[in-house]
């Protein structure tokens, strides 16, 4: 039976990105998977091979050929006529499915290295790579003591933080994850820009916060004393009573085993820990929903996934350690330090002037983000996701299949147009679906995705912004601001002074339901460091409809405008509490939306927040599109009128916190009891012919509109009993919660190709890396190492296309020494030169050298050592 590293090896042979030494080539191999690399003018397949000793490497059997003109494509909307996705928890099982042609795809990112063996040794599956699945330990930070007068230890930052030293995440990641995976302690992805850019930084705090259980210990001991907590017989005691703690505990997958494995930790320092072992949709109303003074858990099993590749990692403090990060109970109940705070919103809205200032900053977040952990970061996953031999999609290297924007506009049979996809996932329907405040699982995110149809889309190779629903867009930042240009479809322009017109829609009066203009709203000129000038598709109303034949109209993008304000202000009837971190931490950068033309439709938009990529300012203001919601869904006004009256009626909230308080239901526009409320309000809104937000939208709505809009809802829900509607190339059928399905339908009036997104469905451009060099070196002489970047054999990788080329050396202790850059020699070969200064502060020993070359065309950083030893 082949080790776990085996495994390890075998899923990450494309970017050798953590294999410490070299792998030599061995006599016998056995081919596992082939990869196509796309070029501008070839097609290059790369073979994936194994030995019979357990480790791998990659022998590339090569073969160039020019790519065929492609047959023209007259299919407009999904390539399949029908999406069938079903729920399947067991990835063992779904393998199974796959091979026998019960399933298509499984659209998850698997990490189990047996699992993982079958799928690589399967004649008719193949599978595609991704780094953004991730896990961590979410702590209830309420308390001290509870509503039960129960003590929470995990309400001490202190015993948070050292919770870093106890958990062994090697363990993780090589024992349980079988070497699937790698270690994780910040809140930076792998698959990230900014997990090179601070590879000195994340390796300080890698040594800084090492295994060490004793220490954790100490400094749990102490704290629990502060608490009045006293150890009897090795058990913990509070008030005379055990402190028990309550590990909420997923079981679809490796989180078994992790949860198990800190249970146990917590077990052999004096606590007492009950285990709840839950499913997704078990476990989310006690995480997410409940009121963590309750004490429903003390720790959670957590799992993300980032569905595009991070090119700014700098949001994810406020996301994940402030009470702006989600409008939910436990995210209310985060009490960051008042400098952690204010750092996390300016790196949120990008308030700094250079890059050299951010990285700074950055640092010091880092360092609070360990001080505060409300969550302990383990692992980053490199997992695969399988399918049909004979099915081509368009794979996020971060989110995989389940988490690309674009799998919607790409899955297909490679050899027919149409027919029936059958896709299973670990969870279908996990939670409520509604546009403004509803789920926010993947695993529901994905079919929603698959409806939509955006402004922009990201890249599923680079994060950057490629434009969907737009022409073009303008941006223009303040002189001397960081932001980057990476393609031509948007432009940039630097001023020294951006000033917002007084005309432009500042703010919203929830009374008289109007716009506050920025003449209105400030007493004096307001100027910002970015505009923002969305231009869409000359024929975008023409073209574009709503699932039910209802067109795209202006109303829709004022209605969204309006939605990002009414929610906040206390006069509205749809006022909610838990929405208003989340809306003021918008309006600190938020300075004005300006209509400046109707047809074709341009929009502007003022903000003192900016992207340091040019294209991505365009989704700068909460979503990718002006119809986009909460949770990055769009939305007609009409379907969004339906919710609004329940909430303002007090039959249901649109928000998990809100339903709460009014002990309504949390709106689900796709099933469940609301479908009955809002059928209601439906029949209301036809029978009086009502324009919501009547003083403001009676400008962009007819009457006429209105009337026709709910004849066309009205047709739609007695056919499809559900009242989600999108834009996008799939339409949602139908949904059965009971049997975990939905139907997704080809929509047949989408106006775009099906072949616009076909070039992402070949494998992403991941450069691989060798590193050769001295084994021995002098101390005090210079050392040269070579480093060979290619795309593929004999195929170098183009120097301009390398964004960076860093280097870091360890010394003998495991300390980092020193970090530079290495320097191009030609396309394909670079070189890292460690100065006679630099050897000279080397001890004798064995040191390590690590090459770090993340590509522009896939943001994957790939990091190859290599030992040498200095005397």
């Amino acid at each position: 039976m082949r080790s776990k590293k085996w495994f390890a090896l075998l899923s990450l042979v494309v970017v050798a990105a953590f294999v410490i030494t070299a792998c030599q080539p061995q006599e016998v191999v056995r081919t596992v998977e082939v990869t196509k690399v796309v070029t501008e003018k070839e097609e290059v397949e790369v073979t994936k091979v194994v030995t019979e000793k357990e480790e791998v490497e990659v022998t590339r059997q090569v073969e160039v050929q020019v790519t065929p003109t492609p047959e023209p494509v007259t299919r407009t909307g999904a390539w399949v006529d029908t999406v069938i996705m079903s729920e399947e928890p067991s990835s063992d099982s779904a393998v199974t499915r796959l091979e026998a042609g019960d399933l298509d795809v499984y659209a998850y990112n698997i990490a189990e290295p047996a699992i993982a063996e079958r799928i690589f040794d399967s004649e008719t599956i193949q599978s595609k790579e991704a780094y953004g699945n991730y896990n961590e330990i979410t702590f209830n930070p309420a308390g001290p003591e509870l509503e039960d007068g129960s003590l929470n230890p995990f309400a001490v930052p202190r015993i948070r933080e050292a919770m870093n030293w106890l958990i062994d995440r090697t363990y993780i990641a090589q024992e349980i994850m079988g070497g699937l995976a790698r270690p994780r302690f910040v809140p930076v992805n792998f698959a990230s820009k900014d997990s090179a850019v601070l590879s000195a930084e994340i390796a300080a705090i890698e040594l800084q916060y090492a295994h060490d259980p004793d220490r954790a210990e100490e400094v749990i001991a102490e704290e629990m004393e502060n608490l009045g907590a006293e150890m009897v017989d090795g058990v913990w005691q509070y008030n005379g009573e055990p402190v028990e703690l309550i590990a909420l505990i997923r079981t679809e997958d490796e989180r078994l085993e992790i949860g198990d494995y800190v249970s146990n930790l917590l077990e052999d320092i004096g606590f007492t820990v009950t285990r709840d072992y839950k499913t997704s949709a078990e476990a989310s109303p006690c995480w997410i929903s409940s009121d963590p003074m309750g004490g429903c858990f003390h720790f959670y099993t957590g799992g993300w996934v980032s569905t595009a590749i991070s090119r700014d990692a700098g949001s994810n403090f406020s996301f994940f350690y402030t009470p702006e990060g989600l409008p939910f109970p436990l995210w209310q109940a985060y009490t960051p330090t008042e400098e952690f705070a204010e750092l996390a919103t300016a790196l949120l809205n990008n308030d700094f002037d250079t890059m050299e200032e951010r990285a700074d900053m950055m640092a010091q977040a880092l360092d609070m983000a360990m001080k505060d952990s409300v969550r302990i970061w383990l692992k980053d996953d490199v997992g695969v996701a399988p399918h049909a031999a004979n099915v081509q999609v368009a794979s996020d290297l971060s989110g995989s299949i389940y988490g690309s924007w674009m799998w919607g506009h790409t899955i297909r049979f490679a050899d027919q147009v149409g027919g029936a996809m059958n896709i299973g996932m670990p969870s279908i329907m996990t939670e409520p679906w509604n546009p403004i405040a509803g789920t926010n699982w993947v695993y529901d995110m994905m079919p929603i995705r698959g409806t939509q149809r955006m402004a922009v889309i990201p890249d599923p190779f680079t994060g950057v912004m490629l434009p969907m629903g737009l022409e073009s867009a303008e941006v223009q930042v303040l002189e001397g601001l960081p932001v980057a240009q990476n393609l031509d479809w948007a432009s940039l322009e630097t001023v020294d002074e951006i000033t917002v017109p007084d005309d432009a829609w500042a703010d919203w009066d929830a009374e008289n339901q109007v716009f506050i203009t920025a003449g209105e709203k400030y007493t004096e000129t307001q100027t910002v460091k970015s505009k923002v000038v969305m231009r869409y598709e000359e024929d975008f109303f023409d073209k574009v409809t709503w699932h039910d034949g209802s067109p795209f109209t202006i109303g829709d993008f004022v209605m969204f405008m309006i939605m990002q304000f009414d929610r906040a202000k206390e006069a509205s009837p749809i006022y909610d509490e838990a929405y208003v971190p989340e809306f003021n931490s918008f309006m600190q950068a938020f300075r004005g939306w300006r209509v400046v033309s109707e047809d074709p439709f341009v929009l502007e938009y003022y903000t003192d927040a900016y992207s340091l990529d040019l294209e991505n300012n365009v989704s700068n203001f909460r979503a990718a599109h002006p119809s986009a919601y909460g949770n990055g869904a769009e939305a007609p006004w009409h379907t969004v009128l339906l919710g609004w009256l329940a909430e303002a009626n007090g039959e249901a909230a649109f928000s998990s916190d809100k339903a709460d308080s009014l002990e309504v239901e949390w709106m689900s526009y796709i099933a469940g009891p609301t479908l009955e409320i809002l059928k209601g309000n439906l029949d209301t809104v036809q029978e009086e012919g009502t324009i919501p937000y009547e003083p403001t939208l009676g400008d962009y709505i007819s009457a006429e509109e209105a009337e026709a809009r709910y004849a066309n809802l009205q047709e739609w829900y007695r056919r499809y009993n559900h009242f989600w509607i999108s834009s996008g190339p799939l339409f949602l059928q139908r949904a059965f919660p009971v049997e975990g399905t939905l139907i997704l339908q080809q929509n047949p009036n989408y106006p775009d190709s099906a072949a616009r997104w076909a070039r992402f469905t070949g494998g992403a451009p991941v450069p691989q890396v060798v590193v050769d060099g001295p084994g021995e070196v002098a101390i005090g002489d210079e050392a040269v190492f070579d480093v060979f970047v290619d795309l593929a054999e004999d195929v170098p990788y183009p120097v301009d296309d390398i964004g960076q080329a860093k280097f870091l050396v360890f010394d003998a202790t495991g300390a980092l020494a020193f970090t530079g850059d290495a320097e191009a020699v030609e396309d394909g070969y670079w070189q890292i030169t460690l100065t006679g200064d630099m050897t000279g502060e080397l001890e004798a020993g064995s040191n390590e050298l690590a090459a770090i070359m993340v590509s522009d065309r896939a943001l994957v950083p790939v990091r190859e050592t290599i030992q040498f030893v200095s005397q």
